[in-house]
């Protein structure tokens, strides 16, 4: 019995600008993920406001909502066995300075605002923000 599991991962728009949406997804299949669904739009401030409301009271909140809907982003839900905490250590530490060689952010994170990638931080929250962009 395999314990696959769903995540959600966001190409963000500092990664979609700069055309690496394809390596990053090449990493992911590299990696032993599938991605079972994907697609490329462009999030209302409003949209982003609803995806990041976890987020509302801190400092950083509303520069983020204004950056995740600052340009195209690519959002993929990713199967893997444990793919929550798979996708996290494959992503790397939030700031790109701080995460292991080989990681995602490290190879193409600018700062720590713009770290190239999202991915849920728990199998609760991926359910919550799989349903966000891909309500069936």
């Amino acid at each position: 019995m395999s314990n696959s599991e769903h995540t959600l991962s966001i190409i963000k728009p500092d990664a979609v600008e700069r055309s690496l949406d394809k390596e990053i997804k090449n990493i992911f299949l590299a990696n032993g993920f599938k991605i079972v669904k994907e697609k490329k739009i462009q999030l209302e401030k409003s949209d982003a406001e609803k995806f990041y409301k976890v987020h509302e009271t801190k400092p950083f909140y509303n520069d983020l909502c204004a950056y995740l809907s600052s340009g195209p982003i690519v959002v993929m839900v990713l199967e893997k066995e444990n793919a929550v905490l798979a996708n996290r250590d494959l992503m790397g530490a939030t700031d790109p300075n701080q995460a292991e060689e080989g990681t995602i952010r490290k190879k193409y994170g600018i700062s720590i605002d713009k770290n190239s990638v999202h991915g849920s931080d728990s199998t609760e929250n991926a359910k919550i923000e799989i349903d966000f962009f891909f309500k069936d």
